[in-house]
Parts: C-alpha cells; structure tokens; sequence
C-alpha cells in the first residue's frame, strides 16, 4: 500500500520498521520537531526520524497538522492508508478523511480500556491480569474509533512498564502488517460500557505512599518502571525504585524490618528489589546495600 506512516518516540519505531520490510511504500513519515536535548541543548530528533532518515525515507516534522499548508501537502500525497503510532499530535477531522482507507491507529490497550495517554502504565498500576494493543480507525474522538484488530498478552507479577512497552512494540508491528495484509478488514464499534482513562502521570504520583496495600505498591512501582520511577527517601536520600516482590511483615508503613530492604506496608511488606540512587544505574539489592546500608528500623520515607 501507499502509506504515510506519523510517529515519534521508541515505541513507533518496530511499527515504522515492520511495514517497510512488508514492502509498503512509505511515501512520507512524519514525527513531532527535533527538540533540545543533553547538556548543549542540541536539536534532536525523535527516534523515529532518526529511523526513517537510516532508512532513507522522507520525513516531515511539522508544529501543527492544522497549518493549511500541512493539510495540502499530505492531501497531495494519493494514500491509501495512514499509519499512527504515538505520534502527538491531534489530526484534524479533515486530516483523518484523507487517507482513501482512513487513518490507522496502533493503541497499547485492550479498547475501551485505557483510553489515552499512559495505558501501559495504568494498566500494570491497576493490577489489570492483561493487556494488549488495538489497531483502530481513528475518529475525531480520543480513542474512540472501531477496532479493526486486537491481540492480547498476560501482565506478568514482575512485568515493568518497560518490558510491557518493549513487548507491546512488537506485537503491535505484526499485528499492524497483518491488518493491512487483510485489505478491507471489517470494524468493530467499541462497546458503551467498560470506558477508562489512563491520564498522563503526575509527578506527584511517583513518590511511594508506604501505607498502601504491599501488592498495591507493587503494581504502582512496576508501572512506573523505569521512568519516571517511584521513588522514596532512604537516610534522606532519594531513591528509584525500579522492582520490588511482596512478602510477609508487619510493622509501621516505612520501616525497614530487616537489614536486606524488607520494608513494612499499610498491609503486608515489599522486598525491594532493583533501586536506583542518583547519578547511578538500576542496581540490584545486594549491590545497593554494599555502598549504601539500611539497618533494621530505618525509616523510609
């Protein structure tokens, strides 16, 4: 097919690489304007740019889909599909009717569930036993189009935001070829009932509230994995924490109750498992209590 194919970040990239090594003629890829980045400042550009530039495809970094300009040369481009993953950006209505087939869009959640910004996220946060990802012909509503196609995976007791992200990338690429390689694939409204919202996550979330629930906790800290991190103070320090695994103990919320990172719970405890101290790479537990001990009792906070 003639395709246009609108991205931005890692997780678009495996799509953006599946289609082309189907063969599809990618006659344009869009993705969001380089932005500064790393200590210079420099201009960067999105991983998907980066992609199609190595692949010698054309790419069009434009501020807004609403610029007229915009609008005509994408008109002009005679597709018969465009694919969307992450790109962010909103596409105008006038944008989506282009396309002769629509507009396509690659979602990381088992619609209606996890409409929006962070579904991966919320997913593992909400201790959801699955997820999956949904190709959808996008409308002018946030998520809301008919789903064309959908596969789902288990969300495993130490899956992290990043392993699901990685694994999700992956099914969605060859689930994305498959429903092109379909042709004219029927809709599918999605249902009513069953709607959530997975909001963009707040800075004030990822700090660890030790009076919830260690299983709770848990989900929260994986779905936060490995960025932004949750994160607690530790002999006040600030501390990531990137993996931890319910276990028995009673104490006060926030209390070490040994000398190996088994802290007390609202309910129940949390070993800790991977942690991350400033300026620093994840580390394991047994590694973290050899430059930084944390004596029975320490208050973590």
């Amino acid at each position: 097919m003639r395709l246009a194919f609108m991205g931005t970040p890692d997780f678009a990239v495996p799509v953006l690489t599946a289609l082309a090594d189907a063969g599809h003629r990618i006659v344009c890829v869009y993705s969001r304007p380089p932005r500064p980045a790393g200590r210079g400042k420099a201009l960067r550009p999105s991983p998907v740019q980066a992609a199609a530039e190595a692949r010698g495809l054309a790419v069009a970094a434009p501020e807004s889909f609403r610029d007229p300009a915009v609008l005509a040369r994408f008109a002009a481009l005679n597709l018969d599909a465009a694919v969307v993953v992450a790109y962010g950006q909103i596409l105008p209505r006038e944008a989506l009717e282009v396309p002769r087939l629509g507009c396509l869009n690659l979602h990381a959640s088992l619609l209606p569930r996890w409409r929006g910004a962070a579904p991966i996220q919320r997913a593992i946060m909400a201790g959801d036993p699955e997820t999956g990802v949904c190709v959808m012909r996008m409308e002018a509503g946030l998520d809301t189009g008919p789903v064309l196609a959908r596969k789902a995976t288990p969300i495993g007791p130490e899956d992290t935001a990043g392993t699901l992200h990685d694994r999700l990338a992956a099914i969605g690429a060859a689930l994305m070829v498959e429903t092109l390689a379909a042709g004219t694939v029927s809709a599918t409204p999605q249902p009513e009932t069953g709607v959530t919202y997975a909001a963009k996550i707040d800075k004030a979330e990822t700090r660890v509230d030790w009076t919830r629930d260690a299983a709770e906790l848990d989900a929260h800290i994986r779905g936060l994995s490995p960025f932004p991190g949750a994160w607690c103070r530790i002999s006040g320090e600030r501390v990531k924490l990137l993996l931890a695994r319910p276990e028995d103990g009673a104490g006060s919320a926030g209390e070490a109750l040994d000398d190996h990172l088994l802290v007390a719970c609202g309910t129940s405890a949390l070993r800790l498992v991977t942690l991350q101290r400033a300026g620093k790479g994840p580390m394991d537990a047994t590694t973290f209590l050899r430059g930084y001990p944390v004596a029975r009792g320490t208050r973590l906070a």
